[in-house]
């Protein structure tokens, strides 16, 4: 079983429901939410300008599914929520976006898998809902 943490945000149609039904539809079988964050509103970071306000959270998961097998599953769960990518935005808005962000100890550079994800010490609305469910693990990942 590995400890894995996951970042969710929304800034399109009712967000908060959103946020609620990627966290019900990642909750079966191999994986097992056992913690999450507080939701905070924050402002897009990247991406066109104008966009709507983001609704972001962390949850903490058990899953005996590897690193990319994980993947898939969130990008299922993005894909069921009507996530739609336009290869030419990139940081635009959507209705789920689901990010592993640490997967137990491990560190993957791989096509279209990265862990730790490479933006995350960078994110307010990554770190502030991490440090609410892993407080130790937090103080460490911070850069000096």
């Amino acid at each position: 079983m590995t400890v894995a943490y996951l970042g969710l945000g929304s800034n399109l149609g009712d967000r908060a429901a959103m946020l609620l039904q990627a966290i019900e539809a990642l909750d079966w079988g191999e994986v097992r939410v056992t913690a999450r964050s507080s939701v905070h509103e924050t402002e897009p970071v990247g991406g066109p300008p104008g966009q709507p306000m983001f609704l972001n959270q962390v949850i903490e998961v058990e899953t005996t599914l590897g690193p990319r097998a994980l993947l898939e599953r969130c990008q299922a769960v993005e894909s069921a929520l009507g996530r739609r990518r336009d290869p030419g935005v990139r940081w635009g808005p959507r209705t789920i976006d689901v990010d592993i962000l640490l997967y137990g100890s491990e560190q993957i550079d791989e096509p279209g898998l990265t862990i730790p994800h490479p933006l995350m010490t960078e994110r307010s609305f990554v770190m502030g809902p991490l440090a609410e469910i892993a407080p130790d693990l937090t103080a460490r990942l911070r850069p000096d």
